[in-house]
């Protein structure tokens, strides 16, 4: 096996100096924040992501091999978020047969799962619910890549998959944002030998620009190359997951991981106005509130201003009649009958606007889904090729660096997802929201989530690619990229870095990243209870990774927000 492996190792590193050579001949490779480019484009969290992708796309290969390659990378250089531990989902627009899928990779809940598994006397344990082996759901990354690139791909697995072996064996130089990071999740990381073994050194978390090398995570994935998602769900790798979680009380089994399975489901779509907008399906909210909010924001006429506070009010009211909703009738579709046609009827949305107050904020009791008429750390990556497809795919482990918890010799960081079920109805997670009877525990069935990859169509071409991280405050992220470039006709550039605001509904709070005085108090006035969010961590309203394309023009914009962002695109000479 190791033969073949140096020799996988041996082609990829003559493709890549060949790739280098062709560039240099015949394309301009553009990098940077913001970069404007008239072939290809990739924008991820990490630039060595981006570069990765953007090799992929410049060499032949389609979105969906970027997407596989950068995927993988990312599990290497974005511990926080990247994974093979976790899970997410994608939206692909194939231009060939002019079709949107929506892949689903979203974790599952193991087996012995159970609805209280996280209640100790009546009252939820966070520390059980986030920092545990119980904490994880059954990792779908691997599986969801492995069937999408089957479906879709143009280049070989293995020589997808290889730049990430080269980045775990060899190595990579810890940036700013990642030193930050893991000092601030140190005391979780520090619980786990494993963890420690990996991203700590002297009995400290690594520092920028430490050499981070990740051997055992090589190993997992030089298995992964060659067998596919075999090599991660059954085999070796399942066998050491399998027995890392019985050693330590997790519920994790041979038999959990062998009956994971990825599921194409029908994208949401929906118009606004001219436009056709593609997102995901349940168990993803993310498709569903964005379509509920537009439909209700036709019902409104908004001033030019992003910032005029009768716009704030106007949104966030909207924002927070979707949130109550999304507690109460969202879930794992496959379990749970959601109203999809509800949360897409344009006549639903105009009667739910007559309850927008446009004189004060609501509270959260004047909102509640209860007494409306309804029938029943995360990262994204956009990227366009060539050949006019497009995927908008967003991932995660949860929290920052999921559970802490590494699986023994694999160099797997694995999820603390279990988490965004609901422990009981009226108990938050760890976003502060909540759920209902829909987004329950149950053995196989996956967890409700914010995640809101979406692709945006003007006169049947892809115009905008976008998606975030950030828990709930995703989709209010999504919404305000739209509302900014389409309705306030603002440059791409502002469309991402005009400062966001997020309601939620519960808590009774209103996040803002800046605002002035003046509007401040106007805001104030109109009784709202504020909280800033700092536009530099991450607990802005949303981090983005996004793409808008003008005629020939495709200009990635990566979010200011987060300095690892980074936007690769090629362009002809």
């Amino acid at each position: 096996m190791e033969s073949r492996l140096r020799k996988n190792r041996d082609i990829w590193l003559k493709n890549f100096l060949i790739l280098l050579f062709s560039i240099n001949l015949q394309t301009e490779n553009l990098t940077g924040k913001t970069v404007v480019a008239d072939q290809t484009m990739v924008v991820t969290r990490h630039y060595l992501a981006s570069e990765v992708g953007n090799q992929v796309l410049i060499k032949g290969g389609n979105a969906i091999d970027a997407a596989v390659a950068v995927s993988f990378a990312l599990a290497v250089v974005l511990p926080q978020a990247g994974n093979i531990g976790g899970g997410g989902f994608m939206i692909f627009y194939d231009k060939e047969d002019d079709n949107i899928y929506s892949m689903d990779y979203r974790e599952m809940a193991p087996l012995n799962a159970t609805e209280d598994m996280f209640m100790i006397e009546g009252k939820r344990s966070r520390e059980l619910a986030l920092e545990s082996y119980l904490s994880s759901g059954i990792p779908g990354t691997v599986h969801g890549m492995y069937e999408i690139h089957k479906k879709f791909g143009k280049l070989s697995w293995e020589e997808l998959i290889q730049p990430s072996i080269t980045l775990a064996s060899e190595g990579f130089r810890v940036t700013n944002e990642l030193a930050e990071a893991l000092k601030s999740e140190q005391v979780k990381l520090g619980k786990s030998v494993n963890t420690k073994k990996i991203f700590f050194k002297n009995g400290e978390p690594l520092k920028k620009d430490d050499l981070l090398i990740q051997t055992d995570l090589a190993n997992t994935l030089k298995l992964i190359a060659i067998y596919g998602s075999d090599g991660f769900y059954s085999g070796e790798t399942a066998k050491k997951i399998a027995l890392d979680m019985s050693n330590n009380g997790g519920l994790i089994t041979e038999k959990d991981l062998s009956g994971y399975y990825s599921k194409l489901r029908d994208p949401i779509i929906f118009n606004y106005k001219d436009l056709k907008i593609a997102s995901m399906p349940p168990p993803s909210s993310g498709g569903l509130l964005l379509g509920l909010m537009l439909n209700m924001l036709e019902n409104f006429d908004l001033s030019d201003d992003p910032n005029d506070v009768k716009n704030i009010l106007i949104i966030s009211e909207i924002m927070q009649i979707a949130f109550s909703l999304r507690a109460k009738h969202i879930g794992d579709e496959d379990f749970y009958p959601v109203p999809i046609e509800n949360f897409l009827s344009e006549d639903i949305a105009t009667e739910l606007s007559k309850n927008v107050n446009t004189k004060r904020t609501s509270t959260n009791s004047e909102i509640n889904s209860a007494n409306i008429i309804f029938k029943e750390n995360t990262t994204h990556f956009s990227i366009i090729d060539k050949y006019g497809n497009a995927v908008s795919n967003t991932t995660t482990l949860n929290t920052g660096f999921g559970s802490g918890i590494v699986i023994k010799d694999t160099g797997i960081l694995m999820n603390n997802e279990m988490d965004d079920f609901s422990s009981a109805p009226g108990v938050e997670n760890y976003f502060s929201l909540l759920g209902s009877e829909a987004n329950k525990i149950e053995p196989k069935k996956r967890p409700l989530s914010s995640m809101t990859p979406t692709i945006v169509f003007e006169d049947d071409e892809v115009r905008l690619i976008t998606g975030a991280q950030g828990g709930g405050r995703i989709i209010t992220a999504v919404l305000q990229i739209i509302i900014n470039y389409f309705e306030y006709k603002l440059s791409p550039e502002l469309s991402i870095s005009t400062n966001r605001y997020h309601h939620q509904w519960f808590p009774e709070k209103l996040y803002y990243e800046n605002f002035d005085d003046k509007t401040l108090r106007e805001l104030k006035k109109l009784g709202f209870e504020l909280e800033k969010r700092e536009l530099e961590d991450y607990y802005s309203n949303g981090i983005t990774s996004t793409i808008i394309i003008e005629g020939d023009k495709i200009i990635g914009i990566s979010d200011p927000r987060l300095d690892d962002y980074s936007s690769v695109g090629s362009s002809v000479d």
